[in-house]
């Protein structure tokens, strides 16, 4: 990978935390090497069936159309947690509060906590708190572990991906990123785009159940177009999207148009990417069904066709999708 971080300036950027080139290089030359990480995964697996995770959710504004920090605390977690195939059942919380925020607000978010994880089956089973002063913080900040149990036979992974696969999304890409662009900016949208912040475990147990599944990511800081350029870096294998499968909402092109923003390369916290070997109608149908997955579609295929990743354009030309140093908005998650 091209080295892009200028680690002589020995500062950090508000681009090392978008999930994008800066923040994959930072995790490798500075965590990975310190802390001899074999792996780059959003979760780890002990003894082969205990998964770990962890997070942090900084987002700004605290509240928006389809979600709240506190929301997004917990499907954050579950689905890094699920992506490999493993069952969430714990997780544990951290708060950081700024002196000063309001007792109120912190109960709604609590409240919306306790009601996303009884719906994506798991148990807030313990946590901690502090309080800074006032200015030092934006209000709330929180951190999250979650474990989960990775089920026998289960291996979702980069490796096993080869030519000929296809790529498969489970719903309209940008949904996140505009809500939150609207919420920030009070560009005053109507109706106000909401974010699609959802646990998507039982999206992956549909894959699971139903097709040749061979990986997944959900697609959160730097969008579909990141996932697959990581993708490629790790496998050297190509890829190519259609841009008329592509399902995005006709508000998220609008705002992309006048903003010069790309779908592809926005955060999204309810949207997966999965590779998979022989799709067919019966799984479409049962991703379909789901709440969490009504928009689904085979976007694209894995091939050696290309050396990087592709968009085919409407028009029929391929267009590379580039990896990004860093996306363009900061405190997405």
């Amino acid at each position: 990978m091209q080295h892009i971080i200028s680690m002589k300036n020995d500062i950090i950027t508000l681009g090392h935390g978008s999930g994008a080139a800066l923040t994959r290089q930072l995790i490798s030359e500075v965590f990975a090497g310190k802390f001899k990480l074999a792996e780059l995964n959003d979760a780890a697996c002990i003894d082969n069936h205990i998964t770990v995770t962890t997070d942090a959710y900084v987002v700004n504004p605290l509240f928006f159309p389809g979600g709240d920090i506190g929301k997004l605390s917990i499907t954050g977690t579950v689905n890094d947690l699920s992506m490999n195939g493993s069952v969430p059942a714990y997780i544990v919380a951290s708060f950081i509060l700024e002196e000063g925020f309001s007792i109120e607000k912190l109960k709604l978010i609590a409240d919306s906590m306790q009601k996303t994880a009884e719906e994506a089956g798991v148990k807030i089973i313990a946590g901690d708190t502090k309080v800074v002063e006032k200015g030092k913080c934006d209000g709330v900040y929180i951190t999250t572990t979650g474990i989960g149990f990775l089920p026998d036979g289960v291996n979702l992974a980069a490796k096993n991906i080869s030519e000929g696969d296809k790529i498969i999304v489970n719903g309209s890409l940008g949904d996140h990123t505009v809500a939150i662009i609207n919420a920030r900016q009070n560009l005053g949208l109507d109706p106000a785009p909401e974010s699609d912040c959802a646990p998507l475990r039982e999206v992956i147990e549909i894959l699971l159940n139903t097709t040749k599944f061979k990986f997944a990511r959900d697609a959160t800081r730097g969008g579909v177009a990141t996932i697959l350029n990581e993708i490629y870096e790790d496998t050297g294998l190509g890829m190519i999207i259609e841009e008329t499968s592509l399902p995005i909402k006709d508000s998220t092109t609008a705002l992309c148009g006048l903003l010069g923003l790309d779908p592809l390369y926005m955060a999204n916290e309810g949207k997966l990417v999965a590779i998979i070997s022989e799709p067919n109608n019966d799984m479409l149908s049962r991703l379909k069904a789901h709440k969490y997955g009504k928009d689904s579609a085979i976007i694209g295929k894995v091939t050696k066709e290309v050396k990087g990743v592709y968009l085919r354009t409407a028009l029929g030309s391929l267009r590379p999708l580039l990896m990004l140093a860093s996306d363009p908005l900061p405190r997405i998650c």
